[in-house]
Order: structure tokens, then sequence, then C-alpha cells
């Protein structure tokens, strides 16, 4: 029986082998906007670190914790700290998303982002005042047949 992934965790036909992991399409769009190998050492391969990077980042587990496929853990750390701090990920949003625009791949009508944050008093989540009583809406040893009752009041 043929397996359907290869060794390298990058799956058959394009698709990815592994959870979080680029497919050929999404690599073919990001790999030239990545910078390319100079002077020095050998680079790990990019594709394996951005990889490492969408794994860390979508799991939330620590650096020291990523798994050995993508290679050592601090490199992949460096490289993200790096391209965070000179705005690489920035500028292949900002292209991709033209990108896409172009295409017609981006649906406007439910296109909507929200960057605003209000920061909610401690009272709205039912926290008294200092040497006050709490309040009685939302104590938790409150009868529910009251609190349901006491919804429908309010």
């Amino acid at each position: 029986m043929a397996r359907n992934r290869s060794s390298t965790g990058r799956g058959v036909r394009g698709k990815p082998g592994r959870r979080y992991e680029l497919t050929d399409e999404a690599w073919e769009r990001l790999e030239p906007l990545l910078p390319r190998q100079a002077r020095g050492g050998r680079w790990n391969d990019h594709r394996v670190t951005l990889n490492g990077i969408f794994w860390i980042l979508n799991c939330g587990a620590q650096w020291r914790d990523l798994p050995e496929r993508y290679g050592k853990w601090q490199s992949v750390y460096d490289r993200y700290r790096r391209w965070t701090r000179d705005g690489l990920f920035d500028r292949i949003l900002h292209r991709l998303h033209l990108e896409l625009d172009d295409d017609g791949r981006i649906d406007w009508s439910v296109f909507n982002v929200d960057g605003s944050s209000i920061r909610a008093d401690r009272s709205a989540a039912g926290a008294g005042k200092k040497g006050g009583k709490p309040n009685r809406a939302t104590t938790p040893w409150d009868d529910p047949a009251e609190a349901l009752a006491r919804s429908f009041i309010w």
C-alpha cells in the first residue's frame, strides 16, 4: 500500500502533509518575497523555518518544544525575531493582500477588520466596588431559577 505523505511532511499534490504547513501553491507565492541567501554561512530552508514558525504560532507551545523536523528551535526563533523586527511579515502581508485582491480572491462584502479594544471596568464582569456588596445579578451562588426570573424582570 502506497503512503500518501512524503518523508519531508509536505504531503502530495500540493496539500500540506501536516497541520499548519505551507501548500505548494502558498509556497510559490511566498518564496519570491523572502530574503535571498547572501555571502556567509548556509541558511536553513525558508519553507521549513516558516512551517516551524506557523506550528509555534498556531499551537501556542514554547519555542523549546518545537519538533525537530523544523530544525533547531533557536534558529527558528532567531529568524522569526529578525523577520518581525525587519518588518518582513508586514511587507509579505501587504503584498499578498494586493495580489489576492488583483486575482479577485478577496470578498470585500465580508472583509471586516476591527482593531478597536475597549477595556471593561471590573464592575462590568460583576465585581463589586471596594467595600460594597457583590453584584446580586452575577453572584455564582444565586439560585438559577431566581436568576432566570430576574433576567425577565430587568
